[in-house]
């Protein structure tokens, strides 16, 4: 592994040596490594080693100097060292945190995941007014086929010169996604736009004005004088006598300038992949859309385990978190088959999914968490082997929230911005929602004291509102265990100076910092979901100084809201012991005992999903969210059970006391369960049939006798 480090005008306050140390490397500073010092690249290159160049301006240029260096077989990768923590005024302080980023970016790139594929010929459909929509075209029609749908005629109209195909009518319908856009209209007005040859003789010959330059008729305001029929007698495009067509049309991408409240239109916060609104201005969009012919490829962001799922069971719905979250509107429910459905074409990698999901039933696939959970954990012990205290995470997307970090690093060099905190070690994530509570806890269990979350404009709704339900469950954990402090906060950030004003409020040298545990952990992040969780909160109750204590609490209460632990009561007075509970269990925290009628629990497996409560007939049980802090959360404990019910006649079980007894008062009013055959409902069913069979007062079909 070789690391090149560039101080460009010697800008920042670097100490080679003790980098070099806690790196293992022997480290040289760079002042011009991408003009003058460009030799040291090109050898590093072909030594066949990693090469980490600590310079992400110059990504480019180092790129394509790769490509033109003969012998160069070397894999690069780029980390920001300069805004992130070079650039800033506690840039003398921050070589721990310097260390950190570069041991990083030395971690391995993730695993390769399966991919989604769009294949797209070019054909855009533009739907707007004619006049607007013919200038948008002229823009792009030299790379994409171009058809039109005219919704009105727009200022100008549109233009004399048939260029492209017009479409127009009712529509009914925009679905799909880059290479698959189905649209349905109905074609129900008069005039056929195949036929039309603009001549204009029908605009000039209606006296209402009802035909507009997009040449099709305002039915609200033709009052049927039909003389447009006869001023295009000849050409036959009116026709008032047709009949509506149903039409239906496939494209590959979709330029809609109708605005978002046009309908049909999609209505989901991320868009699909192929879909653009343009307000006219914007030419960035345009150039984006030009892009859109061949083949295209993206990551499976997601992995679905249907087993681990609880969303449903006998077509009962418990939790409905991924469906409520999606922004994409991808996930959708299939209660038929006990599952959800999640549309790969639609989704756009957000990973809000994965975070609301207690069970771990939907992972995040690239990065998969325990890549993630590495170079998390790889931040923080490199830190702390550098000498750095009190380190926080500041999550950010690697769009705008990259941008906002790398202006807030210019302002500080410029000394208008006070820049990252030397503690403070910025994460990039694709998206800020694809983290969520047992990673926060496992970065605090690492040795971070905060984990703090920028969100920007780039957010749906939802995702705020998931986040911060989760950062309530995990601070309420870290308090309650004796974790004193603030370790999770929302940073909803509009501009670098508020970013700077957050950083600065948090990690003033006035500001206590938060209590973390005193050794770091040592548990690498598992794939599984539940697991990472259970050895996380196993390292944060063995250093709580509340499960010293000699009176600590059996449990910690945790809010309602999307808390993936707690309990169940069972309510004994209304409980049957169907067992329908245990059949709807999930994750099998709700057993039964073959050997008698009882409910058992084991609460570390509970997720608080609700299938349990929604599926009991009796309504007999609620949910109660908390941890608990015995050593018998891990183990099964009776909920409730009952006496079995002894057949009256013979004597063997066949039901529990309550059941039976249930059964008894709810039938006894009933006008066919009186005297013998109630007392009949009390055996058993060999006993129930011999009973009927040689009861000389039972009803019988004719030639039937009593048994001897």
């Amino acid at each position: 592994m070789t690391t090149l480090i560039c101080n460009c005008n010697q800008t920042m306050p670097l100490q080679a040596q003790t980098l070099g140390q806690v790196l293992g490397e022997d480290l040289k500073l760079h002042t011009t490594l991408c003009r003058r010092e460009a030799g040291e690249f090109q050898r590093a290159v072909k030594s066949g080693q990693t090469v980490v160049v600590a310079c992400t301006q110059e990504k480019r240029l180092f790129s394509e100097l790769a490509e033109q260096t003969e012998g160069a077989v070397s894999p690069i990768r780029f980390v920001n060292i300069r805004e992130t923590a070079g650039w800033s005024s506690e840039a003398a302080n921050a070589s721990p945190k310097l260390a950190a980023l570069l041991a990083a970016a030395r971690l391995p790139e993730p695993e390769p995941v399966p991919t989604v594929t769009y294949k797209s010929e070019g054909r855009l459909l533009i739907l707007g007014p004619i006049d607007q929509a013919e200038r948008a075209a002229a823009l792009v029609s030299d790379a994409m086929q171009v058809t039109i749908w005219a919704e009105g005629p727009g200022n100008a109209g549109g233009a004399q010169e048939r260029r492209y195909p017009v479409l127009a009518g009712r529509l009914q319908s925009l679905t799909g996604w880059l290479g698959a856009f189905d649209v349905s209209w109905d074609a129900s007005n008069p005039i056929d736009l195949d036929l039309c040859t603009r001549c204009n003789a029908c605009v000039a010959a209606c006296p209402e004005q009802a035909i507009g330059l997009d040449y099709q008729i305002d039915m609200s305001r033709c009052s049927a004088h039909r003389d447009c029929v006869k001023a295009c007698d000849a050409v036959g495009a009116i026709n008032f006598m047709r009949e509506p067509q149903s039409q239906s049309a496939r494209f590959d991408v979709v330029l809609d300038l109708r605005g978002a409240p046009a309908s049909p239109t999609f209505t989901s916060h991320a868009l699909p992949q192929g879909y653009f609104r343009w307000d006219g201005q914007d030419l960035q969009t345009l150039l984006k859309l030009r892009e859109l012919v061949g083949e295209f490829e993206k990551p499976r962001f997601f992995a679905y385990k249907q087993k681990l799922c609880a969303h449903s069971r006998n077509e009962q719905v418990g939790c409905n978190a991924c469906v409520d979250i999606c922004s994409a509107e991808a996930i959708s429910s299939d209660k038929a088959r006990q599952q959800i459905k999640v549309n790969p074409n639609l989704c756009v990698g957000c990973g809000a999914c994965t975070t609301a999901c207690p069970t771990g039933a939907l992972t995040y696939a690239y990065p998969r968490p325990a890549e993630q959970g590495e170079k998390i954990r790889t931040l923080l012990s490199t830190y702390q082997a550098a000498g750095g205290r009190d380190a926080a995470l500041l999550l950010h997307s690697q769009d705008k929230g990259q941008a906002l970090i790398d202006e807030l690093g210019r302002g500080a060099q410029l000394k208008v911005m006070q820049g990252v905190p030397a503690r403070v070690m910025p994460v990039a994530l694709w998206h800020t929602a694809s983290v969520g509570l047992e990673l926060w806890l496992s970065a605090v269990a690492y040795g971070a004291r905060q984990v703090l979350v920028m969100l920007t404009d780039e957010e749906a709704p939802q995702y705020k509102s998931a986040l911060m339900e989760q950062m309530a469950v995990a601070q309420s954990l870290l308090n309650g265990l004796g974790y004193e402090g603030v370790h999770f906060e929302l940073l909803q950030v509009g501009n670098a100076a508020s970013l700077d004003a957050d950083l600065q409020r948090l990690s003033g040298r006035a500001v206590k910092a938060p209590v973390g545990p005193a050794l770091a952990a040592r548990h690498a992040v598992q794939a599984e979901k539940r697991s990472n969780l259970e050895l996380t909160l196993d390292h944060l109750m063995a250093q709580s100084p509340v499960m010293a204590a000699p009176s600590r609490p059996a449990a910690l209460a945790l809010p309602a809201v999307g808390s993936p632990l707690g309990t169940i009561v069972v309510n004994a007075s209304k409980c049957t012991l169907c067992m329908s509970c245990v059949g709807a269990c999930p994750s099998s925290a709700l057993q039964d005992n073959p050997q008698q009628p009882e409910i058992k629990f084991i609460e570390k497996n509970c997720v608080q999903c609700g299938l349990c409560a929604t599926t009991c007939p009796e309504q007999a049980i609620t949910l109660e969210p908390r941890l608990s802090l015995v050593p018998e959360r891990t183990q099964a404990r009776v909920l409730h059970n009952s006496p079995p019910y002894g057949c009256v006649r013979c004597g063997k079980p066949f039901g529990t006391v309550k059941a039976i007894e249930t059964m008894l008062g709810r039938l006894a009013g009933h006008s066919m369960f009186q005297g013998p055959a109630l007392e009949r409902l009390k055996m058993c069913g060999d006993c129930r049939v011999v009973d009927m069979f040689t009861d000389e007062n039972q009803v019988r079909m004719a030639g039937d006798k009593p048994l001897n």
